[in-house]
């Protein structure tokens, strides 16, 4: 039994939350090993980088707060995370600098305002993706933000989740057109139209076993099923416990989904669930999505005639308190109070009227965030780095930034092009998905270890997934500009869907 298996075996994860108080009283020092793993069950991070101080990450499904709730993220963290926070690809907000003597007031607050760190760390079911502009764009089948929501109510706080073999991620959407990783995710359902009696129904199809870390990209295995929106929630629900009660636990590596689906296969996996369920699925239904892709950064038209959503790029998911606070105010003057993070790594306005489109675009923030950055600018992901990750190789968000403007320098600005960052092979700037994909390494150069990256080009997520290939190692990051300059001068020109405002 490793480690893990062991204390979990010892005590649940989410009875740690009896001990915060105490941890709290006594200082960080006086926390044992196991408990510090514990606290990641409540969203608490101890990180090495920063000796005494803790992230916690913050749940919320498809990305979606409210301005109130997003101003205390944004009180918070200039009160206890010197003014800088992150926005992660799973669309949570990730505080910073935080004691452990603030953390009992912290998740009071968080309760209060309807927001939970619960769950958002180790083996659990993680935060729910989905299209970020769900219920708002017309290019969707249909609204999935009750369906994450009805299903987050099923797991969170409840132990019968919270022993899981390894992280767990799920997405789930009705966007047309390719926004979120689902390929990439242990649970993926994506939008689909049956025929039931004669008539055309709109549902999800399902795919289970994706990931990207633990040994290298797999993308999610089609189970031929089709759910209708009201049984969505149940269904994932009943592949977690699936993975709770079969899947690998022996070695940390080889713990995820895809493992078991492997040595499963997807008909034996899709009798499994049917047997779970008590009933059959019908077959898989006709894929909905197109072969678009978006980001959802620019002005866009709302179902809702008159209104619009304006999507703003954050360069590289890293933003202050101020911002945040700035967020808030914007979405309350301009739109419904309402925010929405993107797996991107980017924040979109919502429900903005037409008459104030022209007024909102002059807002000074919105030179910091642009709606309109440049496509190197727009296509940069990167994933926390150095700054604050245990198992991060090399710097990534501000080797990431110096790259993007050196490419703006070197290169036509209306080449739509991905660069996405991963300072380790977790992969959690889903590099494997991106025209340009670097992985953090380390390099001996001139008897120096220096930071460098693996480079993988040509890779997509969607409809057709297409895993990056590797085609350099150990290129020093001071040598990236023109090694990459020699080489995306020769990737073909994309086009991306015009601003439909």
């Amino acid at each position: 039994m490793n480690k893990i298996e062991a204390l979990k075996a010892e005590r649940d994860g989410l009875d740690v939350t009896e001990d915060l108080v105490r941890f709290a009283r006594e200082g960080w020092r006086t926390i044992a090993d196991d408990d510090k793993e514990r606290l990641k069950w409540v969203g608490v991070f101890h990180r090495k980088p920063t000796p005494g101080h803790f992230m916690m990450r913050i749940r919320m499904a498809n990305g979606i707060v409210t301005a109130a709730q997003a101003r205390l993220l944004g009180e918070i963290t200039k009160a206890t995370g010197r003014n800088i926070a992150d926005v992660t690809t799973r669309q949570q907000i990730q505080l910073r600098w935080v004691t452990i003597e603030g953390v009992p007031d912290v998740i009071a607050r968080l309760g209060a305002a309807g927001l939970s760190s619960l769950q958002t760390g180790m083996d659990n079911i993680r935060g729910i993706v989905g299209c970020p502009a769900t219920g708002l764009t017309p290019h969707e089948l249909f609204d999935t933000a009750p369906i994450a929501a009805a299903f987050q109510r099923i797991f969170l706080g409840n132990k019968a989740f919270t022993n899981l073999p390894r992280k767990f991620n799920v997405t789930i959407t009705g966007c047309l057109e390719h926004c979120t990783a689902g390929e990439t995710q242990d649970i993926s359902m994506t939008p689909a139209i049956a025929t039931r009696d004669g008539a055309e129904v709109a549902g999800l199809n399902v795919a289970v076993g994706g990931k990207q870390g633990s040994g290298g990209p797999r993308f999610a295995t089609d189970l031929d099923a089709f759910v209708a929106p009201g049984e969505a929630a149940d269904v994932c629900a009943a592949i977690a416990l699936i993975f709770r009660d079969h899947g690998p636990r022996e070695a940390r590596s080889k713990a995820r989904l895809a493992f078991l689906v492997d040595e499963w296969g997807g008909q034996r996996f899709r009798k499994e669930l049917e047997a779970r369920l008590g009933r059959a699925l019908p077959p898989a239904g006709r894929d909905a999505r197109d072969a678009r892709v978006t980001d959802h950064i620019g002005i866009f038209r709302q179902r809702e005639p008159g209104l619009n959503y304006v999507g703003l790029k954050t360069p590289v998911g890293r933003v202050t308190g101020d911002q945040l606070v700035e967020l808030a105010r914007l979405a309350e003057r301009y739109g419904r109070g309402e925010l929405r993070f993107t797996p991107s790594q980017n924040v979109l306005l919502s429900h903005v009227p037409d008459a104030l489109l022209g007024e909102l675009t002059q807002e000074p923030l919105l030179r910091e965030l642009p709606y309109n950055p440049s496509e190197i600018q727009r296509g940069l992901v990167s994933c926390t780095g150095t700054d604050f990750c245990n198992l991060a190789l090399i710097d990534t968000k501000t080797r990431a930034l110096a790259l993007a403007r050196e490419f703006e320098r070197r290169l036509e600005t209306s080449r739509p092009l991905t660069v996405r960052w991963s300072g380790c092979p977790a992969s959690c700037g889903n590099h494997h998905t991106a025209d340009v994909g670097l992985q953090g390494c380390k390099v001996k150069v001139n008897g120096q270890i220096v930071d460098g990256v693996h480079v993988f080009v040509g890779g997509r997520g969607g409809r057709e997934p297409r895993a990056a290939e590797k085609i350099l190692e150990d290129v020093p990051c001071d040598e990236l500009p023109e090694v990459l300059d020699r080489l995306i001068r020769f990737f073909p020109r994309g086009e991306r869907r015009k601003e439909d405002a």
